[in-house]
């Protein structure tokens, strides 16, 4: 073989390689179809028991992490709720139209170091609830004397995600499709010295929370595989 045929045979094969990469790139956001993300309406400001406090609210990221946020969420949500017996519940939401692979979910693990606070410890397990189990992170953190309890999950597309190889799965399994996966990022805690205490009271307010959303909005918040709905 020639080495101009061989140059040939490259120089076809590299285009080819491009021009199946551009018919697969996937085009169509999910969230362009369906009922559309208003997380200020979407979550309602009582919940079961839970009512929306009307002083102080929680952060998702300190300013400098914001332009950050900005580039990957279309929407966030921060909300304090308390109960009959005044347990304050801080709620944060933070929904992304487009979790392709460049973009990345803001984890806890990353946000909350960066305004100073220590991760003591984290855990992996399900949240249970009435319509199913979810996989759901646990995460003890503390700032000075504040100890704070976190329990969240992420959603991408119709799924609950753990990791960056399931979120790859599930991209993939989209892109095949032609489209481009949207994605929710839900972080419940409290203040509260005893964690396991704090994680039943997450675990409630959370069960609270999913029976009060719409059901054509469910899917955003926990995702539809898990339930087969």
């Amino acid at each position: 073989m020639t080495q101009w045929l061989r140059n040939s045979i490259l120089l076809a094969s590299m285009v080819a390689a491009s021009g199946l990469a551009l018919a697969l790139k996937p085009s169509e956001k999910v969230a362009d179809s369906g009922p559309k993300v208003n997380l200020e309406t979407m979550i309602p400001r009582q919940i079961g028991e839970w009512r929306e406090a009307q002083f102080g609210s929680s952060q998702i990221v300190d300013p400098q992490q914001k332009a950050a946020i900005d580039k990957i969420y279309n929407q966030t949500l921060a909300r304090t709720y308390v109960n009959s017996r005044g347990y304050a519940i801080m709620l944060s939401l933070a929904y992304g139209s487009d979790q392709s692979d460049s973009l990345q979910l803001h984890k806890p693990e990353v946000c909350y170091p960066a305004q100073g606070f220590q991760v003591e410890s984290r855990q992996v397990g399900t949240l249970v609830l009435p319509i199913g189990a979810i996989p759901a992170t646990r995460l003890m953190t503390t700032f000075g004397a504040r100890r704070e309890p976190v329990t969240y999950w992420t959603t991408v597309g119709d799924e609950v995600i753990v990791g960056g190889l399931q979120k790859k799965l599930v991209e993939m399994r989209f892109g095949f499709g032609g489209r481009i996966p949207d994605g929710m990022l839900v972080r419940i805690s409290s203040i509260d010295g005893d964690k396991e205490r704090a994680y039943d009271l997450h675990r409630q307010f959370a069960q609270d929370m999913v029976g009060a959303v719409a059901a054509d909005q469910r899917r955003r918040l926990v995702g539809t595989l898990a339930f087969g709905n």
